[in-house]
């Protein structure tokens, strides 16, 4: 489990239904899942609950990622480019250092874990 509702309702400080307590813990183990795997434990290793809890807390809160708005001429401004991402660049390194993986490392690997880098040189790179 990465985090409990009594822990996302106590960093908001607000009541959170359990609807929106299940649609944030989904948002925040997808996200999670995606960038990780099945490196993730459980219990989760340290540093995963703090980023969960946070992915989850925007998702309730700011999911938008709105930084002003204006009522008269309806203006809205956007935090950045990549509004809506779920996970942030820094919330990405600290998951990755939680998990042992290197801070640029993808998710992808197509080799089981127990064999190691291995090279054909038969057929070259040519």
């Amino acid at each position: 489990m990465l985090f409990t509702a009594t822990e996302l309702r106590a960093l908001l400080g607000r009541p959170v239904t359990d609807d929106q307590y299940d649609l944030a813990y989904d948002l925040a183990e997808d996200a999670i899942l995606g960038e990780i795997g099945s490196r993730l434990t459980e219990p989760p290793q340290r540093g995963v609950k703090s980023v969960a809890l946070a992915i989850a807390a925007r998702s309730l809160t700011n999911a938008s990622g709105v930084r002003s708005e204006q009522a008269g001429a309806i203006a809205v401004t956007y935090a950045d480019s990549e509004t809506g991402r779920a996970m942030t660049d820094d919330e990405r390194r600290r998951l990755r250092r939680a998990v042992g993986m290197a801070p640029g490392a993808g998710m992808l690997c197509i080799s089981p874990p127990d064999v190691g880098t291995q090279v054909d040189l038969r057929w070259g790179w040519w």
